[in-house]
């Protein structure tokens, strides 16, 4: 069983005092003011709330973007700042953009772009040479802002995510002797879709930057061997999930995401939680009602409308249901700048409306939406009084919130219903799996699921916590140490 402490040693074995450089566009922690004090938090994201506690365990630098207001009035003349603030154990590193610049880098080329380019999820992507060009310098700021750092030497540095595809190639070619790794958090498209950008061979060379190439599962891994194949001129050896480009090597790896399952688990039983179970159940009538939640950053890749369709199906096809069930959609309103971000926000909240003018009544609202983030507490406190949770992601990368859920349910009840274009649907096969395209058997789905005894309950979510503790985020974390300290230093050529 991998702890803080097992990998905290794993890596002062593996790094024998070679730096560790995290990098991602998003902060784990945010400093911003209150009535001129200042206050700090953590931003709802899976990715830093996953990578938050590997730095914890490991020490290190984490390189990201400052967007807080008090950002760099906290952090020194270079930027930095010791995290977590109330207890520090690794040095945050921030780095400023102009407006302009994250605007074409962050709105324009990678969720315009690249989000919809690879999740595939019906909304067209949109390219511009005013972003790419954002997105080329910023990419070059943040590897000016990496090589400052490590000053010359050798380091490790794992970059994360689709807003960095060049940053590996700009790093290698300007310092040989780093050791790079970026994990694709995202799904990988095949190459009939990849073509559609008109900038693949660059992200293809300056992904092919990294020594190690990681994605969560091994389909989107071999997605990629297949683009490159298509659209470069180099060698792919299949077998060993190798490309040789330029004299260099990348491997290419599966390494599914988990997450802390023992803090989870422990924290789901605290009495705040119990405290704001009761709170939530009297607040909103809930305390004799079938409890539905769906947990999602709001996005039009997560399938809410397809589940809410699912709800007003299943009210229609079972009219038992009326009065006696509640559906909670909480999320927070995300990338708002993003005309398709709006218009999905908009379409959700009709649709409720809807749904609740349908069905509803003077003392019973079918679904209720909180589009605030609710905070830690209440998003732990509706996983564990859900008597069924939804994660119905029309394409996604992992998607952690259903191993959240299920590392959350220490009492062995609930049910997860799944969608199969999940990550993580890969590894919880004990879920009731649900096509969300598919609105009758969704609506079926969640039937059975409600239905279920308590005796089939309680054997599928055992199955699933087993899995979930098995592979936690610090077993995620050992694999990919341990893999990144078995290459050596690989030059790049140009050209």
């Amino acid at each position: 069983m991998w702890t803080p402490e097992t990998l905290s040693s794993l890596a002062s074995e593996k790094f024998e005092g070679t730096p560790l450089i995290v990098v991602s566009n998003r902060e784990p922690y945010v400093h911003t003011k209150d009535n001129g004090v200042v206050e700090w938090s953590q931003p709802a994201s899976g990715v830093t709330a996953g990578l938050d506690p590997i730095l914890q365990a490991c020490g290190g630098t984490w390189i990201a973007q400052g967007v807080g207001e008090a950002d760099f009035e906290v952090a020194d003349s270079q930027n930095k700042v010791a995290v977590p603030p109330d207890n520090p154990r690794y040095t945050l590193k921030r780095v400023r953009l102009s407006e302009s610049d994250r605007k074409g880098f962050y709105d324009g080329m990678s969720n315009n772009g690249l989000w919809p380019l690879c999740h595939v999820a019906y909304t067209s992507p949109i390219f511009k040479e005013s972003d790419w060009e954002s997105y080329k310098k910023v990419n070059r700021i943040f590897a000016d802002a990496i090589l400052e750092e490590i000053k010359g030497r050798s380091a490790f540095v794992f970059i994360q995510d689709y807003h960095f595809a060049l940053l590996a190639r700009y790093l290698k070619l300007d310092n040989p002797s780093i050791i790079t790794a970026q994990f694709w958090h995202i799904p990988w498209p095949d190459p009939e879709v990849l073509a559609r950008c008109p900038w693949q061979e660059e992200i293809l060379e300056g992904l092919l930057g990294n020594d190690l190439l990681a994605f969560h599962t091994t389909y989107y891994g071999t997605n990629f061997l297949n683009s490159v194949e298509r659209a470069t001129e180099s060698r792919i050896d299949y077998d060993y999930r190798h490309i040789f480009m330029g004299g260099h090597r990348t491997s290419v790896r599966a390494f599914p995401m988990g997450v802390d399952f023992e803090s989870i688990n422990e924290q789901a039983k605290h009495k705040e939680v119990g405290n704001e179970v009761l709170r939530l159940k009297e607040e909103m009538g809930l305390a004799d009602k079938f409890i539905g939640v769906g947990l999602d950053r709001l996005d039009y890749t997560k399938g809410v409308l397809e589940r809410l369709n699912a709800i007003d199906r299943l009210l229609e096809l079972n009219p038992e249901y009326k009065n006696r069930l509640v559906f909670l959609q909480l999320g927070a309103a995300s990338r708002m700048q993003v005309d398709s971000y709006r218009d999905i926000n908009d379409e959700i909240n009709r649709l409720i409306e809807r749904i609740n003018i349908k069905y509803g009544n003077d003392v019973w609202t079918p679904v209720i939406r909180f589009s605030e983030d609710p905070g830690h507490t209440m998003r732990m406190a509706t996983r564990v009084m859900a008597d069924f949770y939804v994660v119905s992601s029309l394409h996604d990368g992992m998607n952690l919130v259903a191993k959240e859920f299920v590392a959350s349910r220490h009492d062995e009840g609930g049910s997860l219903i799944l969608s199969p274009f999940t990550g993580a649907a890969d590894e919880l096969r004990d879920a009731f799996v649900v096509n969300p395209y598919a609105t009758d058997e969704f609506a079926r789905t969640i039937d059975s699921a409600i239905k279920a005894s308590p005796q089939e309950k309680r054997r599928r979510i055992i199955s699933m916590r087993s899995v979930v503790r098995d592979n936690t985020i610090y077993k995620w974390a050992a694999d990919l140490i341990t893999a990144m300290t078995e290459f050596e230093n690989q030059p790049i050529r140009v050209g």
